[in-house]
């Protein structure tokens, strides 16, 4: 069985090796279009600010690994530009040579992930703009802090807080821009007003309901003109969003989301026979919402390349959904939420109510204690708990997980009174904080 996979990274290389463990006569071909594989790309906005000192070290297998180890015949420099469905042909070019190349197929396995989007504006193809997405950008972009003493980061989602937490990190003057009313639109507002307040007491220029218009420099850019002002700067980051890597197959008949991703069902199929999606080129089933979503994370393609890779093989594993659980340190805060918010519950006319609390992470008499807000929403018919959002420090991460795991198995307000969580004073209150934001549900 010859078996193609269109992408070296995190979707694609856990499908390769489940393949390799599954398929003993299997024939591997991964193309990738740039030149790293397997790279922790969460770990990119640490390279700024210097927390993780060498891009190699967020280097899971390099591509020799896969090669020499496990006999993969994973090509780097081969950017796929289209597929034919009928002859089961992947066809592109090598972008080093400019030499086209083929390759045939009995199984594909499209795990192109996704591109930052880079807005249209006017001046961004100067010197100093950049987006930040592979090793290279990292690179690049560490290289071009060396120089300048301002940046101004556009979008305030996960990207755009870590690259200007780790930009202040690294020494620099940063100005935040955000065309929305709060930071962080997965969070609701109440609950991001704390992001803002830990951004402006760190040093960020805060900037909230303003669009960017153009850039202005002469070879570099030197200024960015939003609709209220002109901001100096020396260099531009841009993290407003992504963008799915699915242009090559636009013309195959797979079905695909409003965004441009691919859809899959559980077992990672398109509706075309023989051809798989995974990663942040696919979506993603809400356990929550109960529709198919868009929520590209590196814990998310993992699990699809692994349950895409299994059936490929011959394997019958199964997808289970997501709740979109994420998490993100921003300087002294720890931002979770898993589920969906009261906005979302709103906005998709779920019947929710909301009950939110801020008390301390642990016994309120042990030293080093921190606040902890947390704000739970739930359906006051059924009692079933929608979602959770938690800011603060220590044990935010612990609570998180906890409440994702309640999520996942549609647990009630009643059942999750009843958990037996663990408790010391270091840790914890007799009543969890989970548990007492809860309560107040009942």
């Amino acid at each position: 069985m010859k078996y193609v996979i269109i992408g070296g990274d995190a979707a694609g290389m856990s499908a390769a090796m489940q393949i390799y463990r599954q398929d003993e006569n299997a024939e591997i071909i991964t193309l990738e279009a740039g030149e790293v594989y397997s790279y922790a790309q969460c770990g990119l906005p640490y390279i700024l600010g210097g927390e993780v000192e060498d891009s190699a070290n967020l280097i899971a297998r390099d591509v020799d690994t896969f090669r020499e180890k496990y006999g993969i015949d994973a090509r780097v420099n081969h950017e796929v530009t289209g597929v034919n469905v009928d002859t089961k042909e992947v066809t592109g070019v090598h972008t080093g040579t400019g030499k086209p190349f083929q390759v045939t197929y009995d199984k594909l396995l499209i795990a192109s992930g996704g591109r930052p989007i880079l807005p249209d504006w006017p001046g961004r193809e100067l010197e100093g703009v950049h987006t930040l997405k592979t090793i290279p950008d990292a690179e690049t972009i560490k290289a071009d802090l060396a120089n300048v003493n301002h940046v101004t980061v556009v979008g305030g989602g996960y990207i755009g807080l870590e690259v200007a937490e780790n930009c202040i990190h690294a020494g620099k003057k940063v100005t935040l821009v955000q065309r929305g009313d709060q930071l962080a639109g997965i969070f609701d507002p109440d609950m991001a007003a704390y992001i803002a307040e830990e951004a402006e007491a760190n040093g960020i220029e805060l900037l909230l309901e303003e669009n960017i218009q153009h850039l202005s420099g002469k070879s570099r850019v030197e200024a960015v003109h939003t609709d209220r002002r002109v901001i100096d700067t020396d260099a531009v980051i841009a993290g407003v969003g992504l963008r799915p890597n699915t242009e090559m197959v636009s013309k195959c008949g797979l079905f695909r989301h409003g965004n441009g991703a691919l859809q899959v069902n559980r077992y990672m199929e398109t509706n075309v026979p023989d051809i798989y999606a995974a990663g942040d080129c696919a979506t993603q089933f809400h356990r929550i919402k109960e529709i198919d979503d868009y929520l590209p994370l590196g814990t998310h393609a993992n699990k699809q390349g692994r349950v895409a890779g299994l059936n490929m093989a011959g394997s019958v594993k199964s997808f289970k959904g997501v709740t979109g659980t994420s998490i993100l340190r921003f300087f002294s805060l720890t931002l979770g939420k898993t589920g969906i918010s009261e906005t979302e519950a709103a906005d998709m006319r779920f019947p929710y109510r909301s009950e939110a609390l801020t008390t301390s992470s642990h016994a309120g008499y042990f030293p080093g204690n921190s606040k902890l807000h947390i704000k739970v929403t739930y359906c006051p018919d059924t009692g079933i708990i929608l979602g959770g959002q938690l800011i603060g420090g220590d044990g935010t991460d612990k609570r998180l997980d906890v409440l994702a795991t309640a999520l996942f198995h549609r647990m009630t307000v009643t059942d999750f009174e009843d958990l037996d969580l663990s408790y010391a004073p270091p840790y914890n209150k007799v009543w969890d904080p989970l548990q007492q934001v809860i309560r107040r549900a009942k």
